[in-house]
């Protein structure tokens, strides 16, 4: 049991020990100590303030990319409009134009017509008046041929331009 009840000296030695390293540590080491931890403190709470502007940063950041991204659909949905817009007006225009010109096309192939009618009318015309000259050439000088029957024909015809 003696080793379980230390004896004075060894008390006093141990209490002078304990003493000694204690204002060592109190004189060197607990001012680092403090220094570091006061340090690490700063620097976590230097972080946490970056951290926190940062985030702030990046949430007004993530809004004005929205915004932007918003804006570029508006824009892009109008240049669609205007693009669509101007592929029916030039879609209208050339149906217009096309109809145009099958009109002018209708109308001179018309008058193409007209007058290959009208000229084969007039060619129809003089021939049968050259027939008809002909066959009353014929039939006159067989008529008359005799002077009675000459002086007859130019009775009726006088008759007959009197009437008319």
């Amino acid at each position: 049991m003696k080793l379980l009840t230390p004896e004075m000296g060894l008390l006093i030695w141990t209490l002078l020990a304990f003493l000694v390293v204690f204002f060592i540590l109190a004189k060197f080491a607990w001012p680092a100590i403090i220094k570091g931890l006061r340090d690490r403190e700063n620097t976590i709470t230097s972080s946490l303030e970056t951290a926190e502007r940062v985030k702030a940063e990046m949430a007004q950041l993530k809004s004005e990319n929205e915004a932007l991204l918003a804006k570029a659909r508006e824009e892009r949905a109008e240049m669609l409009k205007e693009a669509r817009e101007t592929k029916d007006k030039i879609i209208n225009e050339a149906k217009d134009q096309a109809k145009a010109e099958a009109a002018k096309i209708m109308s001179e192939t018309q008058a193409a017509i007209e007058a290959q009618k009208m000229a084969a009318i007039t060619d129809v015309k003089n021939q049968v008046g050259k027939l008809v000259v002909e066959v009353s050439e014929k039939v006159l000088r067989r008529e008359l041929t005799n002077k009675d029957s000459q002086q007859e024909h130019i009775k009726s015809l006088v008759d007959e331009v009197k009437f008319n």
